[in-house]
């Protein structure tokens, strides 16, 4: 048995889309399944909760919906022990980009009713877990203003996630202003002048698939922290082409650090996103749980039985 929960506002309406889409290919299929329609990201955690408790042979929970939907059952599929599939239907879908889910819909479904999962990091905080990047600044900045945005519903619309957040770094770059942070990874502390995003990654994108991280892994029991500091608007906003590609991690202004604790304290309050929900602007303190979730994906075909990517069914 499979659970279905789908946020029907997701992508602007494409998760109710994605929905009808996905009954019929089930009936279809014979597979059997029960559908949970979230109300709210504040009320999501417990109406899974009560959803999951009914029985005990779950295959997996199936989220049809964006980043931000995903972010807000994990705590439920952690306690329960339930696995995560994805069928994408966001404005940015950097979770089923990191885990190889095609965004596909009947690929995305295929790959969710197989049986193979990867074990997956999460990131823990005083706000509970996040599973891509939690990402602080003028990043944070742009996701909440994109959030709040009409350009994102007429970007969602014509499938162009990508797009919204391309507009949102221009429309953020003429009024924000960098501080001084302090970042401390693993004990060690490095402040930085004038720095203008901390972020801390789980996968290696977000914001539509920006590479702001791209060596992470979500298996490696390590966050891997991209600073930005030291540099004006123009060379900011000449960044960002790079980091569609992952360039920028050599740059002089842009520095990468990795360990399994991250504690960031900016001089004046800064905007905090996690799974591109946002966070408020408290201090942060992050630390990687490794192997804290299972993720049916694709990618998990390619690896050998060595208790990385095993069957979904093992174990809950």
């Amino acid at each position: 048995m499979y659970l279905l929960i789908i946020n029907p506002r997701s992508g602007g309406g494409a998760g109710e889309r994605t929905w009808h889409a996905v009954e019929a290919m089930l009936q279809a299929r014979g597979t059997a399944y029960e559908a949970l329609f979230t109300q709210s990201a504040d009320s999501a955690e417990s109406q899974v909760l009560h959803a999951l408790a009914h029985r005990e042979d779950w295959r997996a929970a199936i989220v049809i919906g964006g980043d931000g939907t995903i972010h807000s059952v994990l705590g439920a599929l952690r306690r329960r022990g339930v696995a995560l599939a994805v069928i994408p239907a966001g404005s940015g879908n950097d979770t089923a980009r990191g885990f190889g889910i095609p965004l596909a819909t009947e690929a995305a479904l295929d790959a969710a009713l197989q049986d193979r999962c990867l074990t997956a990091d999460v990131l823990s905080g005083e706000d509970g877990l996040t599973l891509t990047a939690v990402a602080s600044g003028f990043d944070a900045q742009v996701a909440v203003n994109v959030n709040n945005s009409r350009y994102k519903r007429l970007c969602n619309a014509i499938r162009a996630g990508q797009l919204a957040y391309l507009i949102g770094i221009l429309h953020t770059l003429m009024t924000f202003k960098p501080c001084r942070v302090s970042v401390t990874c693993d004990g060690k502390e490095e402040a930085f002048e004038t720095a203008w995003l901390v972020s801390i990654c789980n996968l290696p994108s977000y914001g539509g698939g920006l590479l702001i991280c791209p060596q992470a892994k979500a298996d490696d029991g390590l966050l891997d922290v991209c600073v930005v500091h030291g540099v004006s608007r123009g060379q900011l906003l000449r960044l960002f082409p790079t980091v569609v590609k992952g360039k920028h991690t050599t740059l002089p202004f842009v520095t990468m650090l990795r360990g399994r604790s991250v504690a960031v304290r900016f001089a004046e309050p800064r905007q905090a996103i996690g799974d591109g929900e946002s966070l408020g602007t408290a201090p942060l303190a992050v630390r990687c749980e490794p192997g804290a979730l299972r993720v049916l994906s694709p990618l998990a075909a390619a690896l050998s039985a060595d208790g990385v990517a095993r069957s979904c069914t093992a174990s809950g």
